[in-house]
């Protein structure tokens, strides 16, 4: 009589996170070539009971947890029974690093006063640009930590940073290396875009082309050689700079292997979609005013569109951007704070409640547009903004039963926990995690 031998088990491979039991887990796969357009912005790719294994700051496989807890042996556990489970939220317009607040302008606000009336008395980004050039270096980075502090906490994982409140060549240097040096020491990535053009300033209100030569002929190059941002943007606007101003500045970045980024027809109908869609741009935000021909030029040049809904609340403007039409036209969409000194907000999921009341977009539609549509406007898309094998373990845990709950729910901070990079770096369920971790420890 001969005993069969059992057959050996299957050796489990190690993960150093094991992230199990989803209620629902958001992958967005599928989008990492091209962003999410039309009827394809409602699809998240929901596994339900799902799991996603990390090793070493990478994701290395996602699927139900039945299947990824039979492959893998997690060092750590973390068990989201109940919870929803997404790609951290990818904020593609800030105004990061900047000194000083301009509360009393809400009053102003309040009481009727416009945006451009505003900034015509010397408040506004002038105020701003003022305070941030008194500002030392160091000042700006301890501001700018406890910025990314409150946005990790909130689940954001990467953020675009505009420079634009120096408005000296200087001064925008000292931005740019505030953020390159706020990539140093925060988890959180900070994507350096530069915005020398975003007003004019007093020294050069009479004779705009000097400032803009100034820009184009000192400003830029000197970025471009010290590697201090990845994109130029402008404020293309009525009382700014027009339109052929805005096509030479960005033409100039081009030179200089900036890619172009434009804030298009927030406040009037200038063209500044079309210009957008005639550079080439990676991206075009706020979009309030802008006309039919420019948005279908847009679409037909792949131009995503960053809508800001907060900072059409902020300035108490009555015409939202169309997002509606905007994503029947085929424009790719994502949403962002537009955080900075006059729109004060942190928080990409009250961004997504302001998409879906304001705007009418559907929550599937909005965490699209704050994940995977956000890094393709950051041209981030190979590295973040969806859960695939190979990409950043980067991702947000919501205590939430499902992705309805975005939009849904808003006031209220909806994150139990944040994973960057494979490390866990915020757990409200342990109230002495720290929320900044830098990159080295």
């Amino acid at each position: 009589m001969t005993l069969s031998k059992k057959p050996k088990a299957k050796t489990k491979e190690n993960a150093d996170l094991l992230i199990v039991n989803a209620e629902e887990l958001l992958t967005l796969a599928g989008s990492s070539q091209y962003p999410r357009t039309g009827s394809k912005m409602n699809e998240l790719e929901i596994i339900h009971d799902g799991a996603i294994a990390i090793r070493e700051g990478r994701i290395v496989a996602v699927g139900k947890t039945h299947d990824i807890t039979k492959t893998f042996r997690g060092a750590e556990v973390i068990n989201a029974k109940g919870k929803t489970v997404l790609p951290g939220f990818v904020d593609p317009h800030t105004h990061l690093v900047f000194a000083g607040s301009r509360e009393e302008e809400f009053l102003m606000r309040v009481e009727g006063a416009s945006y451009m009336e505003i900034l015509n008395s010397g408040g506004g980004v002038l105020k701003t640009a003022k305070e941030t050039r008194r500002a030392r270096l160091e000042k700006l980075v301890e501001l700018g930590l406890e910025r990314l502090d409150n946005m990790v906490a909130h689940g954001t994982t990467t953020v675009e940073a505009k420079s634009g409140y120096g408005l000296t060549t200087e001064d925008e240097l000292k931005i740019l290396t505030a953020m390159k040096r706020l990539n140093q020491l925060h988890c959180v990535n900070v994507v350096p875009t530069f915005m020398g053009a975003h007003v004019v300033p007093p020294e050069f209100r009479s004779n705009t082309d000097e400032y803009v030569n100034i820009i184009a002929q000192e400003t830029i190059p000197k970025v471009a050689q010290q590697g201090l941002a990845e994109f130029c943007d402008v404020f293309c606007e009525r009382g700014t700079f027009n339109l052929e101003q805005a096509k030479g500045i960005l033409a100039n970045g081009k030179r200089h292997n900036l890619k172009p980024k434009i804030h298009a027809d927030h406040l009037n109908t200038l063209g500044g979609a079309e210009v957008a869609a005639d550079v080439n741009a990676v991206s075009a935000s706020h979009l309030n005013f802008s006309s039919v021909e420019g948005i279908r030029a847009m679409a037909e040049k792949g131009v995503i569109a960053v809508l800001l809904p907060a900072a059409t609340f902020s300035l108490m403007m009555n015409r939202y951007p169309d997002a509606r039409f905007m994503i029947d036209s085929g424009v790719p969409v994502a949403l962002g704070t537009d955080f900075n000194s006059c729109c004060w907000i942190m928080n990409q999921q009250l961004v997504i409640a302001m998409a879906c009341h304001l705007m009418h977009m559907t929550p599937a539609e909005a965490i699209t547009a704050t994940t995977i549509n956000a890094a393709h406007a950051i041209c981030r898309a190979d590295e973040v903004g969806s859960l695939e094998v190979g990409k950043k373990a980067d991702i947000t845990i919501l205590d939430a039963p499902n992705h309805k709950f975005l939009g849904y729910s808003f006031g209220v901070n909806l994150v139990e926990k944040v994973i960057k990079n494979g490390r866990l770096v915020v757990d409200r369920e342990k109230q002495d995690t720290p929320v900044f971790m830098s990159k080295t420890d």
